[in-house]
């Protein structure tokens, strides 16, 4: 006798009779951060029945909890920002790999792991944004950050940053160690103040005129637009202006937030459930409606906030290749003094 469990997907997954009790919950660790995604759990929840159990932190501190834990991990899936960490998670040996159809056809193979370690669920690019007071013309490509033309203008975070360690990383994959080494040089020589802060800082270095041009990931920007907050007001937007980069070759860099299952997963059913729930077009609107984002799924409806930032080809390059340049990309950013 089985029991079936119905996704908006229209698609099914079968749970045995003797393990129907035990799929009732799920074990979630997750380091994503964000109030908006209440709404995917609940959702979730009310679909299927299961009941999800949250251990939330750090990304580096619940990696190192699920490998502490070793088989007695109760963790079921891991959620997290950005292909470091679903790297790191997948290199540490607390994730096991997955084969599933319907994940393989609706995520894109360049925004998952090749073994099926990982998978993204949602993205946001990372681009940039300038004074358009006192910029006339905003760098067009990556490679045009390090211009010495724009000596002294540039606000960017820290070296440390995942998302600056996977957009180097990309640089390494799409131009070669050279020409990265290059660019991430030129980035130090361009740097109008130390790196410092988060993403939203580097767009209210902006506003302050400690510097003309900074790098952030679109949501945080689109959040400002949807809600007006109060990190970035509208008066502060207004001589805010973006450029999505490379769009002539490449496209824009775009960072993951996704998941993978646990490397001893005590409720499997559920956990394969979760995972192909979160590539749903419920819980792909979602993604962006409730946190800014861009889905994965090719046609899924976007946010306005993020369509207000206009439309753009995003980098197709694989990030499971991205991933593997990690380690060198550190390397780098340490060569170059890039703190």
């Amino acid at each position: 006798m089985t029991r079936t469990i119905s996704l908006l997907l229209g698609t099914t997954v079968a749970l045995s009779a003797a393990t129907a009790a035990q799929a009732q919950e799920l074990n979630l660790y997750s380091s994503r951060h964000y109030e908006t995604d209440e709404r995917l759990y609940s959702d979730f929840t009310d679909l299927t029945g299961i009941t999800i159990n949250r251990i939330e932190g750090n990304a580096d501190e619940l990696i190192a909890r699920m490998g502490a834990e070793g088989a007695n991990s109760p963790a079921d899936v891991f959620l997290t920002v950005d292909t470091s960490r679903l790297q790191r998670a997948a290199d540490m040996g607390v994730l096991q790999p997955l084969e599933n159809a319907l994940l393989e056809e609706r995520i894109p193979a360049n925004l998952r792991d090749d073994d099926g370690m990982w998978f993204g669920f949602s993205q946001r690019a990372r681009i940039i944004f300038y004074d358009t007071e006192r910029v006339a013309n905003p760098p067009q490509t990556y490679l045009e950050l390090a211009d010495p033309a724009y000596e002294g203008m540039i606000c960017i975070r820290s070296s440390t940053n995942t998302y600056n360690q996977t957009l180097l990383a990309a640089m390494i994959e799409n131009h070669g160690e050279e020409a990265a080494r290059e660019w991430a040089a030129g980035i130090v020589a361009n740097m109008a103040r130390d790196p410092q802060g988060g993403d939203t800082d580097q767009l209210r270095g902006l506003v302050s005129g400690e510097c003309d041009i900074s790098v952030s990931n679109t949501y945080y920007m689109a959040r400002a637009i949807r809600r007006d907050v109060e990190a970035l007001s509208a008066e502060d937007r207004a001589t805010i202006g973006w450029v999505f980069p490379d769009q002539g070759g490449n496209g824009a860099h775009v960072n993951l937030s996704g998941g993978g299952i646990a490397a001893h997963a005590p409720n499997m059913e559920a956990a394969v459930a979760f995972m192909e729930y979160l590539a749903s077009e419920q819980a792909q609107e979602y993604f962006s409606a409730g946190n800014d984002e861009y889905p994965v799924v090719e046609g899924v409806a976007i946010a306005p906030s993020a369509m207000e930032l206009g439309e753009f080809e995003a980098d197709d390059v694989s990030l499971a290749a991205v991933a593997a340049n990690l380690p060198l990309a550190q390397q780098i950013f340490n060569d170059v003094g890039w703190e």
